[in-house]
């Protein structure tokens, strides 16, 4: 089995403690891929597909995600580029706030080169993207991606998209609503989350959202809502699944990466899409009851 999830993994700086930060690596396609690493066999062979930089930082990145046995396939190393990086700080009230430079992140020409994308995605099983992958490229860039997950999915493979709408990397809202619904065309699986989905469309509720996505093609969809009920759509069938139990949360910042990664993992495995949901949500839950985005692998290892 080969797994590939393609976007933007960050230096993340958090944890400051006076002058000092803690340096790690995140972003939200990485997160998810994390997760797949984690739950799915020792023997699946996995990629991240994005572009890197020729500094000290990109080569600290890659061998953390080598050393975590996550490979990344024909992705370019680009002279003189250079990671984007976000630091997280608190205010008064302990609320988490996100500060971002990458603007110039080598990642934003991970389609510049048609070739090596598609000897990148060539053979995988599955391939995951975000709307946060889109929203980084130029509009050939988005052309080139959506162009080659189509031939992917042609030949075989499953297409998870999450748009995971983020209103301040698109130029305006019409932009996103087009690209989306654009790359809703190619997915085979959707994983939208309900509030993102109607402060752009305007949904009413997950039927709705639902609704608006199922005629674009993708046969599965899962709309996410935190902590309440998924509504999951299965090949024409409506379900609607809880978490299992109720969680105290202590960092919900890997709360919908997770679910996505042990939703995808599930069904990799032979689960139904119901079953898979419901592991969704109990992998979630034990992921955000633990600081960081990134649960540690051998803690998830038993959770396979």
């Amino acid at each position: 089995m080969r797994v590939v999830s393609i976007g933007e993994c960050m230096i993340e700086l958090s944890d400051r403690q006076a002058d000092r930060w803690r340096m790690g690596f995140a972003g939200d396609t990485f997160n998810t891929l994390w997760y797949l690493r984690a739950l799915l066999p020792a023997d699946t062979q996995t990629d991240y597909v994005s572009a890197f930089g020729d500094d000290p930082f990109s080569a600290e990145q890659i061998a953390f995600l080598s050393e975590h046995g996550i490979g990344i396939a024909r992705s370019p190393k680009i002279a003189g580029a250079v990671p984007g990086l976000y630091a997280i700080t608190l205010d008064a009230r302990g609320e988490r706030s996100f500060t971002y430079w990458r603007s110039t992140a080598a990642a934003r020409r991970l389609a510049d080169d048609p070739a090596a994308l598609a000897a990148s995605l060539t053979g995988a099983d599955l391939i995951y993207f975000s709307g946060i992958t889109l929203a980084i490229l130029e509009p050939a860039g988005r052309r080139t991606l959506l162009t080659e997950f189509a031939k992917a999915r042609k030949a075989g493979a499953i297409i998870a998209f999450d748009p995971n709408y983020r209103p301040r990397l698109w130029a305006h809202a019409d932009e996103a609503r087009q690209t989306i619904g654009a790359a809703y065309d190619v997915a085979s699986l959707a994983l939208p989350t309900f509030d993102d989905e109607a402060a752009l469309f305007g949904d009413a509720d997950a039927q709705a959202t639902i609704a608006r996505i199922a005629p674009h093609g993708p046969a599965r969809i899962v709309v996410k809502a935190g902590s309440d009920a998924a509504v999951l759509y299965d090949g024409g069938a409506m379900h609607t699944i809880a978490p299992p139990e109720t969680v105290e949360p202590v960092d919900t910042t890997g709360a919908g990466d997770s679910f996505n990664g042990a939703f995808l993992a599930s069904l990799l495995t032979g689960a139904s899409a119901p079953e898979a949901t419901g592991y969704a949500h109990r992998i979630a839950g034990r992921v955000i009851t633990h600081h960081g985005a990134l649960m540690p692998l051998q803690a998830l290892a038993a959770l396979r």
